[in-house]
C-alpha cells in the first residue's frame, strides 16, 4: 500500500545521481552485451555497409581484431555471419559444410587470437549459401522443405562445432531441427557446446541490411513467410519457445527487438530459460538515421533502446551498437 501525497513523494528518489543510481530497477553491462560481426574474404579487408552506417564486412584477421577489441570492452560473445561469395553459392548451399568456409576460418581465427576469454556464437542457416537466399532447399515450386533442410542443418551444425564455435544459433526455423542438432552434439562429444535457438523468429520488413551485408537480399527469391513467423501472432511464439526449450535449446531469442518487447516479456514470464533479443539491422539504420536527422542524440537513443530490451526481460541483446554501448558503460 503506497502512502498518499504529501507522504509519499516519489521525486524525492530522483532528486540525485546517487540516488537514481541507487533506486535503479534495471542494469545494464557490457556483459549484456553479443556483437554480430559480417566475414568476407581477403586480407586486411574492411568493407563498409551502405545500408548500414557505422558496420562493415571485415576479413577473417579483422575478424580476429573485433574479437580483441570485445574482450577489452567487456563483450563476452560475437556472433559470426559469412558473406559467401557468388562462385561459392549454389542450391543446396553446400559452402555451409565446407570445413575451411568464411565461418569456419573466422572461428578458428578468434580462438586462436582470444582462447576461451570470448564466446563464438554461430549462425546456422543456408540462406548465406544458397543462390537463392531461402534459409533452407527448395523444391521444384519454390518450397522450402523441412526435413531434407534439417538434416543439412545438422551437418552444418557439427561442422561448426569442429571448429571450435560454443554456441550454434539455429536462425532457420525449421521444425525439428533443434533436437536433430542436439542429438548430433550429443553423438560427436560437444556437449559444452551450447544452442540459442531463434525461437520466436518474424517474417519481418526490419531485416533488409542484414541481407545487404551476407549478400543474400539481391538473390531472394519470394519471401520467407511460409516458415517464419506471421508479425500478427503472440500466443505461437510462446508454442515455438516450449518446442525449442524441450528439444534441447539452452537459451532462446526473439528477433526482431523493438517491436516484439511484448514477446520478449511474455517468454521471460513463461520460460525458466535465458531470453535473448536481436536488435536487427533495420532498427540499428534507423537509430543511425535519427541521430544523423538530428531527431535526437545517438548516444542516448542507443542507451535507452538497450535499457528497454532488459527491462522487457530479456537476459543479453544482439546488437550492432554493441561496442559503442559498452563504451559508454565503461564510462
Amino acid at each position: 500500500m503506497t502512502a498518499s501525497y504529501p507522504a509519499t513523494r516519489l521525486r524525492r528518489s530522483r532528486a540525485h545521481a546517487w540516488s537514481r543510481a541507487m533506486h535503479r530497477e534495471t542494469v545494464l553491462t557490457p556483459a549484456d552485451l553479443i556483437w554480430p560481426l559480417f566475414v568476407t574474404e581477403g586480407q586486411g579487408v574492411e568493407e563498409p555497409i551502405a545500408s548500414l552506417p557505422g558496420v562493415s564486412r571485415w576479413s577473417v584477421d579483422g575478424i580476429a581484431a573485433r574479437a580483441k577489441e570485445a574482450v577489452e570492452l567487456g563483450i563476452p560473445c560475437v556472433a559470426l555471419f559469412p558473406n559467401t561469395p557468388a562462385d561459392k553459392r549454389s542450391d543446396d548451399g553446400a559452402e555451409a559444410l565446407n570445413p575451411d568456409n568464411l565461418m569456419c576460418r573466422a572461428i578458428r581465427a578468434i580462438k586462436d587470437a582470444c582462447g576461451n576469454d570470448i564466446g563464438v556464437l554461430t549462425d546456422v542457416a543456408l540462406d548465406p549459401y544458397t543462390s537463392h537466399g531461402q534459409d533452407g532447399l527448395i523444391d521444384d515450386a519454390g518450397y522450402v522443405v523441412n526435413d531434407d533442410t534439417v538434416a543439412v542443418l545438422v551437418d552444418q551444425a557439427l561442422n561448426q562445432a569442429q571448429a571450435g564455435a560454443d554456441i550454434i544459433a539455429p536462425s532457420d526455423m525449421m521444425d525439428g531441427r533443434i533436437k536433430a542438432i542436439r542429438m548430433a552434439l550429443e553423438m560427436g562429444e560437444h556437449h559444452n557446446v551450447q544452442i540459442m535457438s531463434y525461437a520466436a523468429k518474424y517474417a519481418s520488413a526490419f531485416y533488409g541490411p542484414f541481407r545487404d551485408a551476407v549478400g543474400s537480399g539481391g538473390l531472394l527469391k519470394g519471401d520467407k513467410k511460409t516458415y517464419q513467423m506471421d508479425p500478427a501472432n503472440s500466443d505461437e511464439a510462446l508454442r515455438e519457445v516450449a518446442l525449442d526449450i524441450a528439444e534441447g535449446a539452452d537459451s532462446v531469442m526473439v528477433k526482431p527487438g523493438l517491436p516484439y518487447l511484448d514477446i520478449v516479456r511474455r517468454v521471460q514470464n513463461e520460460f525458466d530459460v535465458p531470453v535473448f533479443a536481436y536488435q536487427v539491422s533495420g532498427e540499428y539504420a534507423m537509430i543511425e538515421a535519427a541521430a544523423a536527422a538530428g531527431a535526437g542524440d545517438r548516444e542516448a537513443l542507443v542507451m535507452e533502446t538497450l535499457m528497454g530490451f532488459k527491462r522487457a526481460g530479456a537476459s543479453g541483446v544482439l546488437t550492432y551498437h554493441a561496442p559503442l554501448a559498452a563504451q559508454i558503460l565503461n564510462g
